[in-house]
């Protein structure tokens, strides 16, 4: 009978993908201020997307407070149950400086990410939104949190309704909007050769789906997937605040 073997692996050799990416936020061609806030761990472990709203500054600081609270999460936690914990963090924190402020709505919706043992732990509120390309398929890793999303979902509007509705942008949840927030997850198994995108609602808004798929395939570093994704929002009247994230999994 065959005695089992044991395998050590090397120093620094690793069964998962290595996660590596590139971040990008910008004002859009109509705004004047950006309220979008982005996450960029140079590790790239955990990344995010946060997306204010308020009005008179209010929500590039509900953004801020989003991620910063975000930021002092361990690289170490239990991934689901720290994404709900600073979340929710999040939402007290905004609450009370919408009250110090006078302010009456103020909030931002988000999508974090944090990638563990190769497997990626989504966390969201609102309508910012993860996506999965794995070879020539883009897949939505989210569900939006907004009117017309629920309307889909009841069987009220067709997809391709749901489009351009003039209601599109008006969202049911958001960190900061009530006194408890909802938090919705979704895990993927990661492999190399994956390609993670994190967008505000200002990049779907504007580029159809199956153009940000083509851009995504491209054979390009996440930098450059990055600066073309905004550019084809540019191009195309960006009349919200844009922020992209793109994370590659590379063979460890």
């Amino acid at each position: 009978m065959n005695q089992p073997t044991t395998i050590v692996p090397k120093l620094g050799q690793t069964a998962f993908p290595r996660p590596t990416g590139h971040a990008l936020t910008h004002r859009g061609a109509v705004r004047t201020a950006n309220e979008d806030a982005i996450l960029a761990d140079p590790a790239g472990i955990l990344w995010a997307v946060a997306d204010g709203m308020g009005g008179h500054e209010g929500g590039a600081i509900a953004a801020d407070l989003v991620v910063d609270t975000l930021a002092t999460i361990d690289d170490d936690a239990p991934p689901a149950e720290a994404l709900e914990d600073a979340i929710e963090r999040a939402n007290d924190r905004i609450r009370t400086a919408a009250g110090s402020l006078g302010a009456r709505t103020m909030g931002a919706t988000v999508v974090a990410l944090f990638i563990s043992q190769g497997i990626a732990h989504v966390a969201w509120a609102g309508d910012s939104r993860a996506y999965l390309l794995r070879g020539e398929r883009l897949r939505m890793l989210t569900h939006d949190h907004t009117v017309v999303q629920a309307m889909v979902d009841r069987g009220e509007l067709g997809l391709t309704e749901a489009e351009g509705h003039p209601e599109a942008h008006i969202i049911t949840r958001a960190v900061g909007a009530a006194a408890e927030i909802e938090v919705d997850h979704a895990a993927a198994p990661l492999l190399a050769g994956d390609r993670l995108l994190l967008c505000s609602d200002g990049l779907p808004r504007c580029v159809y789906a199956q153009d940000i798929e083509a851009i995504l395939m491209q054979p390009e570093p996440a930098e450059t997937t990055c600066q073309a994704l905004l550019r084809r929002a540019l191009s195309e009247g960006a009349p919200d605040n844009v922020s992209v994230i793109v994370v590659d999994l590379v063979a460890g």
